[in-house]
């Protein structure tokens, strides 16, 4: 094995010189990726509503009685 790795050392080490960096930039990519992970808490009965974007709910400010326009 040790013979291997010196008859092959170029090789070896010019393939470890491109798979560190790319270790590590794929390791950074993925933690920033997490760090956006939503969540949502609540208690009994509650209604979640949760999106990625922008989201339009009609009628939510709307009591009864109120003169407002759909």
């Amino acid at each position: 094995m040790i013979d291997w790795i010196i008859e092959n050392k170029e090789w070896l080490f010019s393939g470890l010189a491109i798979a560190v960096p790319v270790a590590i930039i794929s390791w950074i990519f993925a933690k920033r990726r997490s760090s956006k992970v939503q969540s949502q808490d609540g208690g009994n009965n509650s209604t979640f509503i949760q999106a990625g974007r922008d989201i339009t709910l009609g009628n939510l400010n709307k009591r009864e009685g109120d003169n407002a326009t759909e």
